[in-house]
């Protein structure tokens, strides 16, 4: 994405939460937050208050396992990043 696309895409979407629903779409395996944090280049907590309200929109799901939660996109979640990424595309 050159300069110019990101700066349209910018003002249509907030880079950062859009991002993290491209990345967990796009994931080849189980996502926490702190890798989500590390793949989009935010801080731990801003992702963790970005993610819960993510999840009262019904967009992700926590899934606890042990002491870890692990990141699954509900079926709205992975709609709303595959238009995400189809409008990326377009710009």
């Amino acid at each position: 994405m050159n300069v110019i696309e990101k700066q349209i895409f910018d003002v249509f979407f907030r880079e950062k939460p859009a991002m993290m629903l491209v990345e967990l779409k796009n994931a080849s395996s189980q996502v926490y937050a702190s890798v989500l944090a590390k793949q989009i280049d935010c801080t731990y907590s801003h992702v963790v208050k970005i993610l819960q309200e993510m999840q009262k929109a019904e967009l992700i799901n926590f899934k606890k396992e042990g002491r870890l939660k692990l990141l699954e996109l509900t079926k709205k979640g992975r709609d709303v990043a595959g238009h995400i990424e189809r409008i990326k595309t377009m710009l």
